[in-house]
């Protein structure tokens, strides 16, 4: 076992490998770009591994779809834009079933938006960024060693739901180096069982609704709710063995943060003053486990980078009011953090970021 610097990007491939993956296509884009540099240089000396760098997200997603269908574990790497433009292969891949991993290094949008600068502003897109109704499952580790760890079960979570999964990442968590011991993180790997194409059987990858003899079905609204609830139960299933979250900091403090990815981590000074709840899971949301922990609590903050996407969530899981600090424009600082919370008067007396003076005013 050797402890070594690693990169979360690098971390990200280097987990992929271990879960298996043979074939990954993509395209570069800040900040996820190490992941597509890592997996070249890993293709050139291990010829079992494919690699493509394609024209552009569309292909690239498209590209890995085919790849798994014809056998291999297959996986892309990208950020909020190309993430947008991988929506509607994320929705043929859930109505079809096809097993493969997507990595969504954010960043602050929408649009082009500060590609350099960290941002949780896709959680509701890898949710509910494609047509229709389907169940993502969706990952977001808080480490480099999680960042490694969580694209195994990422990759697991895929095999057994038969479905795309997606790990969350940002431009700070990407691009921390931390001295990790990867070899010491043991994960089972789940081994495909898809039997792959021109292998003797007869099988239809139509994106329409059809009968499972291949026939149209695109007006029977039975046959489609069948296939649905089957499809999501299935899913349910596979992510009930994956329920990852933190419950920590002052877990008898009065006050529970919620915050997840690299959040926290920007949190920490503030942990001998709140109780942590992080989320691992995104999707589906940890339901159960909010509904235990939550009612200990008399206050709720979610520190999050965007505005108030996943705060929603927990109203509506908690059927209760939650505080929000949201951290905009890359604004991802215990500076940033002071500053919401001394908004909302909740900004814990005599507290200050290293460095700084305390506020006039204490909460």
């Amino acid at each position: 076992m050797t402890k070594r610097l690693v990169q979360g990007n690098e971390a990200v491939l280097l987990g992929a490998v271990k879960a298996g993956a043979t074939f990954f296509a993509g395209y570069p884009i800040s900040p996820s770009s190490e992941i597509l540099a890592q997996a070249s240089v890993h293709a050139a000396s291990h010829p079992e591994f494919r690699f493509i760098q394609e024209e552009d997200e569309i292909a690239s997603v498209n590209a890995i779809l085919g790849g798994s269908l014809a056998g291999a574990k297959s996986f892309t790497a990208t950020s909020g834009p190309g993430f947008s433009l991988m929506q509607e292969a994320v929705g043929y891949g859930h109505k079809v079933g096809i097993p493969c991993v997507i990595i969504n290094v954010q960043r602050v949008g929408p649009g082009t938006g500060m590609p350099t600068m960290p941002g949780q502003g896709d959680l509701l897109q890898t949710r509910y960024g494609s047509t229709g109704d389907y169940t993502s499952i969706v990952f977001y580790p808080s480490t480099v060693a999680e960042c490694y760890e969580y694209t195994i079960y990422a990759f697991n979570a895929a095999e057994e739901s038969r479905s795309p999964v997606i790990l969350l990442s940002d431009a700070f968590l990407g691009h921390l180096n931390e001295v990790a011991d990867l070899d010491a993180i043991k994960v089972p790997i789940i081994p495909r069982t898809l039997e792959p194409l021109a292998s003797g059987s007869t099988r239809l990858f139509s994106g329409v609704a059809t009968y499972p003899d291949g026939e149209p079905a695109t007006a029977d609204g039975d046959e489609f709710i069948r296939q649905y609830y089957e499809g999501k139960a299935c899913r349910e299933e596979v992510a009930d063995r994956y329920a990852f979250f933190e419950h920590g900091w002052n877990k008898d403090a009065e006050t529970l943060v919620i915050a997840f990815g690299i959040t926290p981590r920007v949190a920490q000074p503030l942990s001998p003053y709140f109780a942590l709840f992080r989320p691992i899971r995104i999707w589906p949301t940890l339901d159960k486990e909010l509904a235990e922990i939550a009612p200990r609590y008399k206050k709720i903050i979610v520190i999050e980078g965007s505005d108030g996407q996943y705060a929603n969530v927990v109203e509506s899981v908690l059927l209760r009011r939650v505080e929000r600090v949201p951290l905009l424009g890359g604004r991802m600082s215990i500076e940033a953090i002071s500053e919401g919370l001394e908004r909302i008067g909740m900004l814990p007396a005599g507290f200050a970021p290293s460095g700084s003076k305390p506020p006039a005013r204490v909460g």
